[in-house]
């Protein structure tokens, strides 16, 4: 019996301490939709990597007409002028991969420029997030575009339009 009546108090304490938590999400998908600002960083990012991927695209058009040529004039070729031409060809094959790793590997240039500018924004929204929080009393924030397990949501709780507002803009 004693046991029963100490499950049934901690198990009314916890219901109580459940229902002082609050909860709210936002919609960080739908933020970055309506800053301009990461709009034009976007934008930015996808010209530098179209820009580069055409550089890398041009590299590995060279190597192929590189390769046809020396497939084409291998039999008139001597031992020596045939291993220097693959010499040339691996050597370019070996620079095309270089410079792709360069611009689009995991530190290349492509991830420090989206550092560079796509990092203050998230900064930006993110202190919002925590301003809105601090100021409605908020114990947790989801963000409903990270795809974080949120299985009901209800539209009283989004507050992504009150970060906008915290930012300054327009909703």
């Amino acid at each position: 019996m004693k046991r029963f009546i100490i499950a049934a108090i901690a198990l009314i304490g916890l219901s109580f301490t459940a229902n002082a938590q609050r909860f709210a999400y936002v919609d960080s998908d739908y933020i970055l939709a309506k800053v301009p600002a990461y709009e034009q960083a976007q934008n930015q990012l996808d010209q530098l990597a179209a820009q580069w991927q055409l550089e890398i695209e041009n590299l590995y058009t060279d190597i192929d007409a590189l390769y046809k040529a020396y497939n084409a004039e291998k039999v008139l070729l001597t031992d020596e002028m045939r291993k220097e031409r693959e010499d040339v060809i691996i050597a370019k094959e070996k620079e095309a991969k270089e410079l792709q790793r360069k611009y689009f590997g995991p530190q290349g240039e492509l991830f420090q420029k989206r550092q560079e500018l796509i990092k203050p924004i998230q900064d930006q929204i993110f202190n919002a997030i925590s301003e809105v929080a601090k100021k409605r009393k908020y114990d947790m924030v989801f963000d409903k575009a990270s795809g974080t397990a949120v299985l009901y949501t209800s539209t009283k709780l989004d507050v992504s339009d009150q970060v906008l507002e915290e930012m300054g803009y327009r909703y």
